[in-house]
């Protein structure tokens, strides 16, 4: 019924979001499941039209079959969730204990003057929930540590780092060799900032942390502007993305520098 009621109503491979919403109605369907009949059927909901030069039906149907966890929802972390929402993967877990405060109003996509003091994770899901339907949310209000990543990653396809103390980075990390699960990690302060990509078995991390004594981070002296974390987090969600489709070069065992003042990137073996 529903592939009959496809091919009556795209717009050759294409179904429009109304279509899209009436088949939810009358097949009684999630926006997901409507979503994941039409990639099967070879049909491609309209939004993810601009994105078909670049990533298949099929692939855009692996998307939507990917689980992602994001650890943190601040500066890099709100950026990341509204790409992946965008890009169409079709499970997030969104993970910060945090409220938003007003020091966040100058850089972090999720805060507002309206969402002081409201839990950043509940933002994210309704931010979501708006973006694209067929991406199933999970807000957990909860902070990562040694003792719940487990708990927290199970059956993820990649974990994107957006936390900000370089401890609980190095503890990410671990956590994610641990597990088996490639890494996204990337950070921020002032003007610069960094990314590479984890694989099992590689210690980028730890390499890039090695000089690390303690304190806090360099992040907490520079802060941050609305631009850094906007850079940073679409090249994290870049890299996420090519993890979950297995195309292009990632940064393995390279990171990569970049410093918005001067305009200059660096790549750096790692």
């Amino acid at each position: 019924m529903l592939r009959e009621f496809l091919v009556e109503h795209a717009h050759g491979d294409l179904l429009p979001w109304s279509r899209q919403t009436e088949a939810m109605a009358r097949f009684d369907m999630a926006c997901a499941e409507v979503e994941e009949a039409a990639l099967e059927a070879g049909y491609l909901p309209a939004r993810y039209q601009r994105n078909r030069h670049m990533i298949s039906i099929p692939q855009q149907l692996k998307l939507l079959r990917s689980k992602a966890a994001v650890v943190g929802c601040g500066g890099l972390g709100g950026y990341i969730l509204e790409e992946l929402a965008r890009l169409g993967v079709g499970r997030i877990a969104a993970i910060d204990p945090d409220v938003f405060e007003e020091h966040n109003l100058n850089r972090q996509l999720l805060s507002s003057v309206e969402n002081l003091g409201r839990a950043k994770v509940e933002a994210a899901e309704e931010r979501v929930r708006r973006i694209n339907p067929a991406v199933r949310l999970q807000p957990i209000r909860e902070a990562f540590s040694r003792d719940n990543g487990a708990k927290l990653f199970g059956g993820m396809d990649v974990v994107i780092d957006a936390v900000d103390s370089i401890p609980v980075r190095l503890e990410l990390a671990e956590a994610c060799d641990r597990l088996e699960i490639p890494l996204v990690h990337g950070a921020i302060a002032g003007w610069y900032g960094h990314i590479t990509t984890a694989y099992p078995g590689e210690d980028s991390v730890a390499k890039i942390y090695r000089h690390f004594k303690g304190g806090k981070g360099i992040e907490q002296t520079l802060g941050n502007p609305s631009f850094t974390p906007a850079v940073v987090a679409s090249l994290e969600a870049a890299e996420a993305c090519k993890v979950l489709l297995g195309e292009g070069a990632l940064l393995r065992n390279r990171k990569l520098s970049i410093n918005l003042l001067d305009m200059e990137i660096e790549e750096v073996t790692l």
